[in-house]
């Protein structure tokens, strides 16, 4: 890269940096932020606090200076990804749905807030680790992290002596995956000024247990959702179906578990159909759908005789089990709503991006407020470089080519 390039690149993170930054209260801490995202975009390998202070600065207390912003600084970080957000909404293409992800971050030790042992599907063993929760923007080819919960287990929650040790705020308490969702869009409702997107999750995927309730609760909100669901969720149909079942037999909706929708007595009420993949490119899926309801929750306000579509995806090959998917957005193209369920995976290669080259596992403190601080300054780092680095990079490579 030649000097040209390093003093723009250096420009735009400082007036980035300037923006995202601009809340917090004192000319230190924007100082110190500015310097930690720096280091996270420009340090190759490890991204501990020692190295990042020495990519940035000669000082040999800078060190100690950056650990203390990360660790100890008192600074508030809702108001940096509030701003995050708005600066992602107007910087990337406009995003097509707000998709909640997860954080595994592996831990020696007991120390760490929010630590325990978790088991992974994806590796078939149990780790020592933190569990944060995530929401992010997703475009076309990109999901951009904008805010975090840390996942505090009842021995953590509970403990006065664990919360005082990692400075767990008082208004902190126990709150199920579900609770932590619902929060993360509640924010972004708050802090976006973009339409309402879709919400896109998978619960189980990130150790909720309770799909009906965040289902519930999406509906109190009036939010399109598009969110796997496991095949014992409760749904109701009406009572034309023809199933051998004690209910459905005095002109009630028949309520079942939403597998058995797609059993073969149940053929006359769902659709098979053949879906192109929504650019045009790869195979078609074969998509299994019917229309259901959600039994009544007793939620004051809440509908219950809204209209859902229930849809089964066999992974490719027809190996594993069949993915079921319950939307709102029944009068929306089948290939929009695949298009949408493909946004976890984007969410998932963000997380690997970010724990790959910007540090996201390489957090040195234990605290609760030092978590939050480091989640915030690397998903700032990630959105640059996601968004702002690659128009700056057009805009260099156009100005070579004149």
């Amino acid at each position: 890269m030649g000097a040209h390039a390093l003093t723009s690149d250096h420009a735009s993170i400082s007036a980035f940096s300037e923006r995202i930054f601009e809340c917090l209260p004192r000319a230190d801490q924007r100082r110190w932020a500015r310097a930690y995202v720096q280091g996270l975009l420009t340090t190759p390998g490890k991204k501990s606090v020692r190295r990042l202070a020495a990519a940035v600065s000669s000082s040999p207390a800078a060190s100690q200076s950056l650990h203390q912003f990360v660790n100890a600084s008192p600074w508030d970080w809702t108001p940096v990804r509030a701003e995050l957000t708005r600066w992602a909404e107007q910087r990337g293409t406009a995003p097509r749905a707000c998709v909640v992800g997860q954080a595994v971050l592996r831990k020696r030790g007991e120390h760490s807030c929010g630590v325990h042992r978790r088991f992974l599907a994806s590796t078939g063993r149990s780790v020592t680790c933190q569990v944060g929760i995530g929401m992010f923007l997703s475009s076309p080819g990109r999901a951009v992290p904008v805010d975090w919960r840390l996942l505090l287990p009842g021995s953590w929650a509970k403990d006065p002596e664990r919360r005082a040790r990692t400075r767990i705020p008082a208004e902190v308490g126990p709150r199920s995956a579900e609770q932590h969702v619902l929060d993360l869009v509640d924010t972004l409702a708050a802090t976006s000024r973009t339409a309402p997107l879709p919400v896109v999750a998978d619960l189980e995927a990130i150790g909720g247990t309770s799909a009906a309730t965040l289902l519930h609760g999406l509906a109190l909100r009036g939010r399109d959702f598009v969110i796997a669901v496991p095949g014992r969720l409760q749904v109701a149909v009406g009572r034309r179906l023809r199933l051998q079942s004690p209910r459905g037999q005095d002109g009630h909706d028949l309520v079942l578990a939403a597998r058995r929708l797609f059993e073969s007595d149940a053929g006359t009420l769902t659709r098979l159909e053949s879906v192109a993949p929504w650019d045009g490119r790869g195979r078609h899926t074969t998509v299994m759908s019917g229309f259901v309801r959600l039994p009544g929750s007793g939620h004051t306000g809440e509908r219950t005789d809204r209209t859902y579509r229930l849809f089964a995806l066999r992974p490719e090959g027809g190996r594993g089990p069949v993915q079921l998917w319950l939307t709102s957005l029944t009068h929306t193209r089948m290939e929009t709503v695949l298009a949408l369920t493909q946004t976890l995976a984007q969410a998932e290669e963000s997380v690997r991006a970010m724990a790959d080259d910007f540090g996201l596992f390489d957090f040195e403190g234990r605290s609760y407020p030092g978590w939050h601080h480091h989640m915030t300054l690397v998903s700032a780092a990630y959105a640059y470089h996601r968004l702002e680095r690659r128009l700056t990079g057009e805009g260099e490579r156009m100005l070579v080519a004149a």
